[in-house]
């Protein structure tokens, strides 16, 4: 008897295939993340670089913007002039590696505020929502249609025209012009479980409609949002470069990663290292990013964790026998 199962048919279900079985106790997102050699290093990747962005300007003091005219356009790799200049020194003398760290925090500094003030209202707007569906959903989509209309990088351009640029307006913009991606997501959600059962039987049994969407609903949508917020924090943190490049975001004397591009593009062919060193974090952040995003989203699915505890050619040979199976 295969009692409808797809997977039962081939003899190869999560669980003989190396997976913990049904009745033992679902492997621990830290073990899961051991287990994944390329998430794994893209969470150590993330936590280097907030690491130096929490703690590197304390420890560096001035050497970001300390001058010094005899240590001008120092190459790369060299430690002539100590661990300071490893990645080299700009025209006026400043050690890149410096600047570098400093940046990270500035870069942070709008891109992690951005996305959780984006992510807080846009969640709590959504479930509220979709929960109630009638009007408020209705009025709730119309302001996302509205906000959504103006590209978010069109829009911080043309706020910041009018204000003066700095790190509060850059994350003023950037969180409202991000809060319908989180009102969309959570409302489509909220309204699809809205009709389950366990739903139904909270309300029968006479809870609120905000317990429920605190007890139940949150919990249930919680993955999908954290997942959506952290590839947002890489489109913020591009979004926060390409404005510090246009001249129109991060001012002298802060520094940004964007800015440091900016700043050093027109040195390209005599000093590559001042432009290409930033580019390179801000890739490598990003990347890094959306792969903890892309392992966050299957880990935080429990129908779709069996996936990161078996080989990967079993588990694409699995999943497409259950695919034709389910045609």
């Amino acid at each position: 008897m295969t009692n409808g199962d797809p997977l039962s048919e081939t003899g190869d279900r999560p669980d003989q295939a190396g997976a913990a079985p049904p009745a033992a106790r679902p492997p621990r997102l830290f073990a899961l993340l051991l287990k994944d050699r390329v998430a794994c290093l893209a969470a150590l990747m993330l936590l280097a670089v907030a690491a130096c962005a929490v703690a590197g300007p304390f420890l560096l003091g001035d050497l970001a913007t300390r001058q010094n005219l005899h240590a001008v356009d120092l190459p790369p790799f060299t430690l002539d002039n100590g661990w300071a200049f490893v990645l080299g020194s700009d025209s006026l003398g400043r050690s890149v590696a410096a600047r570098l760290v400093v940046a990270a925090r500035t870069t942070f500094a709008v891109a992690v505020p951005a996305v959780l003030a984006s992510f807080v209202v846009g969640s709590a707007w959504g479930m509220w929502a979709g929960y109630h569906r009638g009007w408020r959903e209705s009025v709730s989509m119309r302001i996302a249609d509205v906000v959504l209309s103006f590209p978010s990088l069109l829009l911080a351009v043309v706020v910041l025209y009018v204000f003066s640029p700095s790190v509060a307006t850059l994350v003023l913009v950037l969180a409202i012009a991000r809060v319908p991606v989180y009102l969309r997501t959570a409302r489509a959600e909220s309204a699809e479980l809205r009709s389950r059962l366990f739903v139904d039987a909270a309300r029968t049994f006479g809870a609120r409609g905000g317990s429920i969407i605190r007890r139940h609903v949150a919990p249930t949508v919680m993955p999908t949002l954290i997942t959506v917020a952290t590839l947002d924090f890489c489109f913020v943190m591009l979004t926060e470069s390409s404005l510090s490049f246009l001249g129109i975001g991060i001012q002298p004397p802060d520094l940004s990663w964007g800015l440091m591009v900016a700043q050093g593009r027109q040195e390209l062919q005599t000093a590559w290292w001042i432009a290409v060193f930033p580019g390179l974090a801000i890739v490598m952040t990003t990347v890094s990013a959306t792969t903890l995003a892309s392992w966050a989203r299957l880990a935080t699915d429990p129908a779709q964790r069996w996936r990161l505890t078996v080989p990967r050619g079993r588990a694409r040979a699995t999943a497409r026998r259950a695919e034709e199976a389910g045609r």
